[in-house]
Formats: C-alpha cells, structure tokens, sequence
C-alpha cells in the first residue's frame, strides 16, 4: 500500500529504469552463419559448388611437420610464396638436422613452386645462432631483419613451454584451443596459427589471406564491416568443418586465378550470378 503524502510535501521520484542489456552472442560464428542463410539462401553451397566446378575437391593431406610449417608460415608473411621456399631451404642447409627427410605437398592452395625433399632444420642452432648470421641466411625471403627475431622468439617460446621444440602435442587440443594457445607467441596471430593448424592437421579453421577475403567479401560470404581478425570466427559458422580445407583452398584458388584485386574475369567467374561484386542486386 502506497502512502498518502504529506501536505506540502514532494513524493519521491521512482528510481530510473535499467536499460535492458543487449543480448551477446556466445558464437558469432553461428549467429552470423543464420542470419547469412536467411538473407542470403543457399549462398554458401552454391559458392563450394561453384568453385568445385573449376578446381575440383581437393583433399587434406598434411604439408610439413607442423613445427616446419610453423616457421615457413612466418616466412610467408608479407612475401611471396616462392620467396618464403628459398629462405626455408637455406635453413635447412645452414642448420642441418637429424632425421628422416620429408616431402613438402604444397597442394593447390600454395602460391610457391614447391620444395625438394629434405630434413627439418636443426631448431636449436636456428634458435641460438647469432642475430646477424640467421638474418643472412633468411635474407632471400625477404624482410630478414624482422623475421629473423621473431623466428627464434618463437622456437624459444615453444621450447620453454614444452622442453623441445615439437608442436605434435596440438593434434590433441580442440582447434580453438590449439589456436589460443599458438596466438599467445608474440607475432603469432589467427591466420598464421590457422595455416598451421589446417594444413598440418586438418583441424577446421579457416586461414584469411587477402585471395580468401577479396573473393569473400566480393561474393557476400562476409559483412562488409567484418575485420580480418572477426572473420576468422565467423567463418567457424558459415563452414562446416569437412568443408573448411576445400573452402580455403578454392577460395585461393579463385582470388589468384578469376577473382584479381585488379580487372577480375568476370566471363570466367563460375559465382558470377550470385556476386555482388558483379551486380549489387544479385540474389
């Protein structure tokens, strides 16, 4: 029961109202890959389709070990493929290992040429070699005096965590838990550690260059306004993860071969009738 006020005096006002909170989303991934179906129906078959049509359906089969794999991503970063190739090489001669040699199966989504069979680096000589003699070596792949501080920052962190410098111990982890636990190396962001985690163990996770996010962004895979770094989770929604190897291969692929930054054919565009890119009104 409310009382009464008193003459004269001025009831108190009621206390202001809580704005409701938005609603967060657990999996953006899964949130986004509804919403995507719902405006765009049936758009992600159609693009695996599409480009399985001109590529084929490749299938997984591991690259390197995934320490080596690990270190030729690094290589990669901002140079070419093919560069990143002749400055891994030249580790392996200057910093001989032990073992058994492996074979490098680039698979389709690689822009290098491929490397001849040879045993892995010795990780420790590479990890403790001076400064200005691992640059030299590295130097052909270009962006040695950076690269060359982050590779043996990398091997240290691995070995401090582990006591050597293996990463077969992530096979064991779920994709997103191995992710986390490479993107904690200092240089080590998403697209690297998923290069790593996809092509050396299959491991559903979707590695963004910039041929899978021109093709994406062109077909209407991802929002305009997404970041790099958010469209890694997306797609974690929009793929199934038997579809995440094809889906990043093709779209490669495709960036490289149709799809170009610059005067892309569209005559030969097997997505063309859904792209937006091509008609901003495509279904």
């Amino acid at each position: 029961m409310v009382e009464p006020a008193l003459p004269g005096s001025v009831r108190p006002s009621p206390p202001p109202r809580k704005r409701p909170r938005k609603r967060r989303f657990s999996d953006p991934g899964a949130s986004y890959a509804k919403r995507l179906e719902r405006y765009r129906p049936g758009l992600v078959r159609f693009v695996l389709d599409g480009l399985a049509s001109r590529y084929g359906r490749p299938t997984w089969e591991r690259r390197l070990d995934p320490t080596s794999e690990l270190i030729l991503t690094i290589l990669t970063q901002n140079s070419a493929d093919v560069n990143a190739e002749v400055a891994f090489d030249a580790l392996r001669r200057a910093y001989p290992g032990i073992g058994d040699a492996e074979e490098h199966r680039p698979g389709a989504g690689w822009g290098g040429v491929g490397m001849p069979p040879g045993v892995a680096p010795d990780w420790a000589a590479v990890e403790f070699a001076p400064i200005p003699e691992l640059t030299d070596v590295i130097r052909p792949g270009g962006l040695a005096n950076q690269k060359a501080p982050r590779l043996q920052a990398t091997l240290r962190h691995i070995r401090e965590q582990r006591g050597d410098y293996s990463l077969e111990f992530l096979a064991d982890m779920t994709a997103l838990e191995a992710r986390a636990w490479l993107t904690a190396i200092d240089g080590i962001g998403k697209k690297t550690a998923s290069v790593l985690l996809l092509f050396s163990f299959g491991l559903p996770l979707m590695p963004i260059d910039r041929h899978v996010e021109r093709v994406s962004r062109r077909v209407g895979l991802l929002p305009p306004k997404a970041t790099v770094d958010e469209a890694h989770d997306l797609f974690l929604g929009v793929f199934a993860p038997d579809q995440m190897y094809e889906a990043h291969v093709n779209l490669i692929q495709h960036g490289r071969k149709v799809c170009h930054a610059q005067r892309p054919d569209h005559d030969a565009c097997p997505l063309r009738s859904r792209c937006r890119f091509v008609d901003m009104k495509a279904p």
